[in-house]
């Protein structure tokens, strides 16, 4: 999608000029102010996805925000290409522009964290200035109306970028008829197509290179493409530019703020995160497919601090609990299948559910996941990390990524495992450790589908096991899982739960393709294996008791059929309803 949507109005009168120019010197300012379009055009696009992601990230509902996103700015540039006509002189206004919008653009980012950080450690400053109790949290309407300002403001810095881009054509066309010295009849879709061919080149760059970047660094390299095309502007056409000075000094104020940005951007996002998330941020990346960060706390009576991760702001484990969730995701399984050789782990690429599984001493483990950025953190995390976390993540997956018995699969979960279909691979059990149907992409690796395709690699007397996410937070979610893996034909499926500290109520969901289902498989084995030290048979029987009437609703949950988007949406109403409840966003995720 080009970041311009724009009506060209183009003025009837001709800017003075004190000389005319030969055909040549036209066609060279032709060639510039195309190509600097074109340039501009890219930035635009590489701005509306930087704070596209970037509302998803705070805002949570990522789909959404991302759409919002993108009308928001749309409709801005429709209304800046109107302010356009305010502007009097053209060649002036397009050069301030564009130092205007390197200077936003670069820096949006850093100000919305560094706001959110602001208006999230004020209650605790406030707590601490009056000597407030530690369980007295300090609330009120005034932080309500903070917390919305800081939690909403990508959009009013997308409505803002997008009123200023939507200025560049309008202003553009103006130029070239002055350089053309007449009303040029193709002007509008020559400054189109160079627009359009810009924002499509911008979002290669974007897929291909920025979005594995660190979200300030993208900014920082989008914004001094900016700053060059504005400084190629101001060379050729400062006698046309008033105030041309200060704005050659503007210019060289931005090139140090964006050098600072480059520089430094991601280690003060990293600081802004430390007053964020309830521990120390001890690490920070991004890869192309989340936001990774890596929190240390120290605890009472512990030799190394405690570990948790977060990808794109949401937990996947804290190490103080981590075993109670993995444990369940795992052993249940484990001990209802017939056989331990062949098992397949479809995520967990922090390596947590795969130490499980090898203490039962399988043959051969395949485990796929997508994001090959964060398995090396997790696989080889002293080449990532430094040497006293590096050896805390060793010690808690205890190397398991390396292990001569794991095969790992970087691919997506859904196309995955078609490949293993036509190799024909079946698995004893299969573990499905994926992340929560919070996004649309997510949403198919939940489906009748892709439940159909994992029966197809599991044997017959096989156990499948899928985390579910909460059934006390997200109930019809819950539900849904389990019937829409009925509807895949499995003979028998359950649900079990337990309490994770750090998630609340947690649940996964057993199905077993023929034979005893995988409860009744559980109930005749009395004893644990010798290396379990935590569990019992009691406490796994438990969990698979529910509330008086909790499934009274099962009639009405519907199956999530591929292309749906009704797990998804389960999903995100149930969370969207919790969010009022609590507005640290970072924390509670």
């Amino acid at each position: 999608m080009s970041p311009h949507l724009v009506i060209i109005f183009i003025t009837g009168s001709i800017l003075n000029s004190t000389a005319t120019q030969k055909p040549s010197a036209r066609l060279f300012d032709d060639v510039l102010l195309i190509t600097i379009m074109a340039v501009l055009a890219g930035c635009g696009l590489i701005y509306e996805y930087l704070l596209s992601h970037y509302a998803g990230r705070v805002i949570g509902a990522v789909e959404s925000a991302i759409y919002t996103m993108i009308g928001i700015m749309i409709v801005s540039m429709g209304v800046g290409s109107f302010a356009a006509r305010k502007i009097k002189c053209a060649f002036s206004g397009f050069a301030w522009l564009e130092l205007i919008i390197a200077i936003m653009g670069c820096s949006a980012i850093l100000v919305i964290s560094s706001a959110i950080a602001a208006v999230q450690l004020l209650p605790q400053i406030i707590a601490q200035t009056f000597n407030l109790p530690p369980d007295a949290e300090v609330q009120g309407g005034f932080f309500s109306v903070l917390y919305d300002i800081t939690h909403y403001s990508p959009y009013f810095f997308g409505a803002v970028l997008g009123l200023f881009i939507g200025m560049e054509i309008p202003l553009i066309a103006r130029i070239r008829e002055f350089v053309h010295k007449q009303h040029l009849v193709h002007n509008a879709g020559t400054i189109y197509g160079a627009d359009y061919i810009g924002a499509g080149i911008g979002a290669a760059i974007w897929i291909t290179i920025m979005l594995s970047l660190e979200i300030n660094l993208s900014a920082s390299i989008t914004a001094s493409a900016n700053l060059i095309a504005g400084v190629v502007f101001w060379l050729r056409y400062k006698q046309h530019i008033r105030f041309k000075y200060l704005l050659l000094f503007g210019h060289i104020a931005c090139a140090f703020l964006v050098a600072a940005i480059f520089s430094h951007g991601g280690q003060w996002a990293k600081s802004f995160n430390n007053l964020l998330y309830l521990d120390k941020v001890a690490h920070h990346q991004q890869t192309r497919y989340a936001q990774v960060v890596l929190t240390e706390r120290q605890l009472p009576n512990h030799n190394f601090p405690m570990v948790s991760l977060y990808l794109n702001g949401r937990l996947q484990f804290a190490q103080d609990d981590e075993h109670i969730y993995h444990k369940f995701l795992v052993y249940p399984a484990m001990a209802a299948s017939a056989r331990h050789d062949n098992v397949l782990i479809i995520g967990g690429g922090d390596g947590l559910a795969l130490r499980d599984v090898l203490a039962w001493s399988p043959k051969q483990v395949t485990l796929m996941d997508l994001d090959n950025d964060v398995v090396a953190l997790f696989k080889e995390p002293h080449q990532h990390l430094n040497n006293h976390l590096a050896d805390n993540i060793k010690r808690l997956n205890n190397d398991s990524l390396n292990d001569d018995r794991v095969t790992i699969i970087h691919a997506d979960a859904y196309n995955g495992t078609d490949l293993l279909i036509g190799k024909t691979a079946r698995f004893d059990t299969i573990i499905i450790d994926l992340p929560d149907p919070s996004h649309p992409d997510l949403n198919k690796l939940y489906s009748r589908t892709f439940y159909l395709k994992v029966k197809q690699l599991l044997s017959n007397d096989g156990v499948m096991v899928v985390q579910s996410t909460s059934p006390f937070h997200a109930k019809k979610a819950f539900m849904s899982i389990a019937k829409t893996i009925k509807s895949a034909t499995f003979k028998d499926v359950e649900q079990y739960n337990f309490n994770v500290p750090s998630f609340g109520q947690w649940g996964w969901t057993i199905a077993t393709k023929s034979g005893l289902s995988a409860r009744q498989r559980l109930i005749q084995q009395p004893n644990m294996q010798p290396f379990e030290t935590w569990l019992t048979p009691q406490l796994i029987q438990a969990s698979f008791e529910f509330s008086q009437g909790f499934y009274q609703q099962m009639d009405g949950i519907k199956v999530n059929e591929l292309g749906s988007f009704t797990l998804y949406r389960y999903h995100q109403q149930a969370w969207e309803s919790q969010q009022g409840n609590n507005n640290s966003w970072y924390q509670n995720q």
